[in-house]
């Protein structure tokens, strides 16, 4: 595809220069050049108030060697800690495969860390074409300085079209540091994606407290952005032996305005809430801090994670990490055990994927029930114990 000038509509306004993302269109004075930067992302034809420029789609690139490697393509920021890769980074790479395959691109991975040689092929297996390495002792741990200025540079020298972030903690820090570095937009907790007839990325995410999906386009500025939260999309199935080309990156030199004195680990609260195949989650219907502890109880029998609404954790009853919903965590675990949780649609965007799905609640109405598997309508205090009772009675014999 190229793009192309209708000359007798040109005005030379610079509309078209000013709009290219990549600096990729020089104004002369017989209107528009186009340099070896252009990824015919298509802004500078929108900006034209003249209609005098088009993408001519006959004149397909025969294959991905004939533009630069990386243009025009999908990537995902590949989030690694302690030398393993997170599983919120396979789940972007299956959308990413999906994305890549209906743009006619490949699939990138933009891997930092001190060594990750050995995540190559992984990555390769769950579906990279390509993976961008940065290796570098400054890179062992995540810092926000380094690789935001790590990432713009790849970023600039390759042009992706689209670059996928997980919503991790470091995700949500990296995201907007890259976006404000490079002028592009950012949308943040996508719940999906889809592609215009123009090859734009549509991100939807929930807004307005959960109440209304949106769906967002960055037709002017490349990169198009977004992060996804963990446990929003599937993991792919692994292709073993699945081969791909690693891109060593040419590392800027680094500026960093921040220091590590020291890493410490967090306390051990139990099984990882995003992580866990049983959650037990507690809310406001459970009347008072103290029944919260049968929450607690019933997740230590049976050994699941400990989950819980806004509402109670801004009540104090519990920690921000055990949060679960649009301002906490997402989670899909086997069982999610709903305990006086209502079921407002802010929690259920972070908990409706989860496999089975048990609600106990007073209320018949609870919307809760209007998703959930199993239901079971009485009283917190008298059900979960009788529940307890049960499990660790089964558990003796």
């Amino acid at each position: 595809m190229e793009i192309r000038l209708r000359a007798e509509n040109c005005t030379i306004c610079g509309a078209c220069e000013a709009a290219c993302p990549y600096d990729a269109v020089v104004m002369g004075n017989d209107g528009p050049q186009f340099t070896d930067e252009c990824t015919v992302c298509g802004a500078c034809v929108e900006a034209c108030p003249a209609d005098a420029l088009y993408i001519d789609k006959e004149e397909e690139v025969s294959s991905h060697s004939q533009r630069q490697k990386g243009a025009g393509d999908v990537w995902v920021f590949a989030e690694q800690r302690d030398g393993k890769l997170l599983d919120v980074v396979m789940e972007l790479m299956g959308e990413g495969r999906r994305l890549a395959s209906q743009l006619g691109v490949s699939l990138g991975c933009l891997l930092l860390g001190g060594e990750v040689d050995h995540l190559v092929q992984e990555l390769f297996e769950f579906g990279a074409d390509q993976v961008y390495a940065g290796c570098a002792p400054e890179l062992k741990h995540y810092r926000d300085d380094l690789y935001a200025q790590v990432v713009e540079h790849a970023v600039r020298q390759y042009r992706p079209e689209i670059l996928l972030i997980g919503g991790t903690s470091n995700g949500r820090s990296l995201a907007p540091r890259v976006a404000t570095k490079l002028g592009t937009g950012l949308t943040a907790d996508c719940t999906g994606f889809a592609l215009d007839e123009d090859g734009n990325l549509l991100q939807t995410r929930p807004a307005f407290g959960g109440n209304l999906m949106a769906t967002i386009r960055c037709p002017n500025h490349r990169p198009q952005m977004a992060t996804v939260r963990p446990k929003v999309f599937p993991k792919p199935a692994r292709q073993p032996g699945r081969q791909g080309q690693v891109i060593a990156l040419e590392l800027p030199a680094f500026k960093p305005w921040q220091r590590i004195l020291e890493i410490v680990d967090g306390a051990d609260t139990g099984p990882n809430l995003a992580e866990a195949d049983i959650v037990v989650a507690g809310g406001r219907g459970l009347g008072s801090p103290a029944n919260f502890r049968l929450v607690e109880e019933l997740a230590s029998a049976l050994g699941a994670a400990v989950g819980a609404s806004r509402a109670v954790v801004d009540a104090g009853w519990v920690s921000y990490p055990h949060q679960v919903g649009q301002t906490g965590r997402t989670v899909a675990p086997k069982i999610y055990i709903a305990c006086g949780i209502s079921g407002a649609i802010q929690h259920i965007v972070g908990m409706q994927s989860s496999e089975v799905i048990v609600a106990i609640n007073s209320d018949p109405d609870a919307p809760i029930f209007n998703i959930a598997t199993y239901g079971i309508v009485g009283k917190v205090e008298e059900v979960i114990p009788a529940l307890i009772r049960e499990i660790k009675g089964s558990t003796s014999q």
